[in-house]
């Protein structure tokens, strides 16, 4: 039996592995991928010790720093939680079962989807959700990013310099993304945000050709001819693996207090899946670092 068992490897997740092993504790990371959503950072300007690095810069050198401990991972995805004899089982849909002592989840968040006809028919063929990852791959290409937050003006950002034509639909009246990423749209000649559209259908053959929108003030139909669409239009925490363990807020987030406890008692989370508010790297470290602390504390004295 681990003395932590730690779901998810992003930020908070790497963090935790670190603070929990330097406890000397017996650490295990079940997590189907490395970096979560700081992967997709095209830039990060605002975590202490560099100017400017990229987000896979920034994963590769916490994924190094990780790895100079004895960390076991399980590189699967989490399917289950349950309890037992005191501690927790936490199921898998590859390797089998682990059990722990303690569980810190640092599960992250997922992209949402559009819920539109095509988008799942279209998915890796011109239906994309990083632009950091897949829009090299449409260079040259007139494209769509659905979403006017920081996300979607970040994906814009990227895809002006790789694309020919970048479309921003918003749904709502205004753009919501600050005033830095809404700068560098305006003063790209190949970006046209369009607000007050929603999309309709995505549309194509073998690949995504156009996708359909309305006017939400006319109703008016139109098609925007396109071979690719990014979807930006926020994120779903990874919580479904719990089974209702631990108390979620009304967006589902796992609730926490200010030593990441959640409701079920030798059960901790950290990152972007709690409701801690802002959303940031260097925050999701701190609160990896916090969960661990206080994981440990919680061994010490035997479960109180």
């Amino acid at each position: 039996m681990d003395d932590i068992i730690i779901i998810g490897a992003g930020p908070a997740g790497m963090t935790a592995a670190v603070y929990a092993t330097r406890k000397k504790l017996a650490v295990r990371i079940i997590s189907d991928n490395i970096g979560g959503q700081a992967l997709y950072s095209s830039g990060v300007e605002n975590y202490l010790g560099y100017k400017y690095i990229t987000g896979e810069e920034l994963v590769q050198k916490f994924e190094e720093h990780m790895k100079s401990f004895d960390i076991k991972q399980e590189y699967v995805k989490a399917t289950g939680v349950r309890q037992k004899d005191g501690g927790f089982v936490v199921t898998t849909d590859r390797s089998g079962e682990f059990e722990a002592k303690t569980l810190i989840v640092a599960s992250g968040k997922i992209p949402r989807r559009l819920g539109v006809p095509g988008e799942k028919e279209f998915a890796n063929r011109g239906v994309a959700y990083c632009s950091t990852c897949d829009g090299p791959m449409f260079a040259g290409m007139d494209v769509a990013v659905v979403g006017g937050g920081n996300s979607g003006f970040d994906a814009a950002v990227q895809l002006v310099k790789i694309a020919s034509k970048v479309y921003v639909i918003e749904f709502g009246e205004r753009i919501i993304a600050d005033e830095v990423y809404q700068d560098h749209i305006k003063q790209a000649s190949n970006a046209e945000v369009r607000t007050n559209t929603a999309v309709k259908e995505i549309l194509g053959d073998k690949f995504v050709k156009a996708i359909k929108v309305e006017d939400r003030k006319s109703g008016a139909i139109s098609e925007i001819p396109v071979g690719g669409i990014f979807v930006e239009i926020g994120w779903r925490p990874t919580v479904d693996f719990l089974n209702g363990l631990v108390a979620l807020n009304k967006i589902e987030e796992i609730e926490i207090d200010c030593a990441c406890r959640t409701s079920e008692p030798g059960i901790f989370a950290a990152g972007d899946v709690t409701n801690v508010p802002e959303k940031q790297i260097i925050i999701s470290a701190g609160e990896g670092a916090k969960a661990a602390l206080s994981a440990y504390d919680y061994i010490v004295r035997g479960g109180i």
